[in-house]
């Protein structure tokens, strides 16, 4: 219990499976430690949380997760911890948004549901030169795709229930870094805290871990064919993807991420029951709130993933209730299009 020897003695501390999947995401990530954790929010929670105490001030990217919008905007401030929220790339505004008091910067990218992009050589750069520690969600892109550490960042998590499992099976987080913020910051808070993660769970994953690259490669390769389709349809106002010389960041993206990822975010022209109709008529693709997944899935943000935000929140994010996301799975992609074909025609 005092680290003194290299033995795995208690489960919340160390577990052989852990360790096993831990170094091997690390080996993939490039970074020098991973912790495993019980949940994808679990992850990003302790990832701040060991960070901050009263009086710091965290600086986040304004698109994101739900549940990570809260633990920034309601739960932090509870414990004296303030914060801003910015939006785009410009410089100026992030620069003006840190102060010494920054502890931390939070940023998705791509963010859930409608992959805007952040810059995140840019925000590391401005966030160092006032001592603030960079997160990065890579959670829409995956350690397949962007490599957060290598752009600059200085820790990197994980929902491991999307694309490292990518099959709906457990749930799990990660959070990658260096020595310094795994054993003095992060390692004292989990263990006391005990988000752990199960043995099981981890063998799941470190399974997983075999056919990541081949999936997420699939799954982006359909997911950017689907865009292109969707951008063919009258019944869609816009398509939302990386991959696509439409999304406003693409050439950023592109920089950053070796492809667009396997997520969509879809706006409809028409009502939100036109957008329910479309997705109750679908026969291959399922109605379901995961992502990464290797079945491919859909789900409204609006009144499921981000319904604890409110409606002024929802807009600001460009939620709409006309806005669907589609998660991209490894089905043959004509049978992908074929489905999307008949729910529009029903």
């Amino acid at each position: 219990f005092t680290d003194e020897v290299d033995h795995f003695l208690y489960s919340r501390f160390h577990n052989p499976t852990v360790a096993m999947f831990e170094k091997r995401l690390a080996a993939i990530e490039g970074a020098e430690f991973c912790v495993a954790t019980g949940s994808g929010m679990s992850a990003m929670f302790a990832s701040l949380a060991c960070l901050v105490s009263a009086g710091d001030h965290v600086v986040a990217s304004a698109s994101m997760f739900s549940s990570c919008h809260v633990v920034i905007t309601e739960f932090l401030p509870k414990w004296g911890v303030t914060y801003e929220l910015v939006k785009g790339n410009d410089p100026k505004v992030w620069a003006k948004a840190l102060s010494k008091s920054t502890k931390a910067v939070f940023i998705e990218t791509p963010s859930n549901p409608l992959l805007d992009i952040v810059d995140i050589a840019m925000v590391s750069d401005l966030a160092h030169a006032v001592g603030a520690t960079v997160i990065v969600d890579n959670i829409m892109a995956s350690t397949i795709l962007q490599k957060p550490l290598e752009l600059g960042a200085d820790v990197v998590m994980y929902s491991a229930t999307k694309h490292i499992d990518g099959q709906g099976r457990v749930l799990a987080g990660a959070i990658l870094g260096s020595f310094s913020y795994i054993h003095e910051h992060l390692l004292p808070f989990v263990r006391h805290t005990g988000p752990s993660i199960s043995a099981f769970n981890a063998w799941i994953l470190v399974k997983s871990l075999e056919t990541m690259e081949m999936r997420v490669h699939r799954m982006s390769d359909n997911a950017l064919a689907i865009a292109q389709y969707l951008e063919t349809r009258p019944e869609i106002k816009s398509v939302r993807y990386p991959g696509l010389a439409s999304h406003p960041e693409h050439a950023l993206a592109m920089r950053q991420m070796k492809k667009g990822g396997s997520t969509i975010g879809i706006e409809f022209a028409g009502s939100v029951k036109d957008a329910y109709k479309v997705m109750n008529a679908l026969r291959v693709i399922d109605i379901s709130n995961n992502l990464g997944d290797s079945k491919s899935l859909i789900t409204h943000p609006a009144s499921t993933t981000h319904r604890r935000l409110s409606p002024e929140v929802q807009a600001e994010m460009g939620i709409t209730p006309s806005v669907v996301r589609l998660s991209v799975g490894l089905e043959h992609v004509d049978d992908l299009i074929k489905d999307l074909d008949q729910a529009f025609k029903s």
